[in-house]
């Protein structure tokens, strides 16, 4: 059984950054959400969200749709089927690995 310090480092980098997985458990949560909202929930700046969100629709874990309201520029996001799956599975990781740290018990050597 690998320690669970081995168990974290083999998590998907992509999703694990704090930004991103706050990012894809919101829109898990609801059919879709302007990158306004997304920019309050998630305090990150207009370039720093729009990076993030750029880094996870290439990836194909986010649906990205661009409009004007009049001439206002308005932002629509929805998780994708695949960026579901990936969050979930992800968030089942860090069940998992969460047990294995409460189990583990280090091994003997030097102090």
């Amino acid at each position: 059984m690998k320690a669970p310090f081995e168990q974290l480092a083999s998590l998907d980098r992509l999703i694990h950054e704090p930004a991103r997985l706050s990012l894809l458990t919101a829109l898990s949560a609801c059919e879709s959400a302007d990158f306004l909202y997304l920019q309050g929930l998630t305090g990150l700046s207009k370039g720093n969200l729009s990076s993030h969100l750029s880094k996870l629709e290439e990836a194909g874990l986010i649906a990205v749709e661009k409009q004007f309201r009049g001439k206002t520029p308005h932002t629509q996001l929805r998780i994708t089927a695949e960026g579901r799956q990936a969050v979930e599975r992800h968030w089942e990781q860090l069940e998992k690995l969460r047990g294995s740290a409460r189990r583990w018990v280090p091994e003997k050597g030097p102090t």
